[in-house]
């Protein structure tokens, strides 16, 4: 159903057919990186917080961690992550395959300043063993993200 949603989603940009499917997890970075055959970094992590009106997406590269402080500036909240149990509820994807595509209605998206150093990046597509390998304008375009956040730490290292 998850996979469905993203598939119905992507196919407004015939991009649909791009979806890859593994026989194997890709349900966190180091699975996805390893299913993929790729560095983490470049797995764009979908992950879901909690802010007064409502909830939100925050894609961001592998290698990137939240900074409370950064978080705090751009939203005026502490960052707040959804337990576990409510991320399908409230998103509309399971942990494991949380995506920007084919979300539920109401639910905002913005990708991190971490994912604009790679030429393409793989978000999953609604479960735990599937990804899209997408350009940055691509990922702009069909995540249909509110815009660029600058609210994580630990990728900023020189290659």
């Amino acid at each position: 159903m998850s996979l469905e949603r993203a598939k119905e989603h992507l196919k407004k940009y015939q991009m649909e057919n791009r979806i890859q499917l593994f026989d194997v997890s890709s349900a966190t970075v180091e699975l996805a990186a390893q299913a993929l055959g790729c560095e983490g970094k470049r797995i764009a992590k979908t992950l879901s917080f909690r802010l007064e009106e409502g909830c939100i997406l925050i894609v961001a590269a592998g290698d990137a961690k939240i900074d409370n402080v950064k978080y705090k500036a751009a939203f005026h909240t502490k960052a707040k992550m959804l337990a576990f149990d409510e991320v399908e509820q409230e998103i509309g994807h399971a942990v494991g395959g949380v995506c920007p595509f084919g979300r539920k209605e109401g639910v905002t998206v913005y990708l991190d300043e971490s994912l604009k150093r790679f030429e393409t990046v793989f978000p999953a597509c609604g479960t735990d063993n599937s990804a899209i390998e997408l350009t940055i304008p691509e990922l702009e375009r069909c995540s249909e993200s509110s815009g660029w956040v600058d609210v994580c730490k630990g990728w900023e290292t020189i290659e």
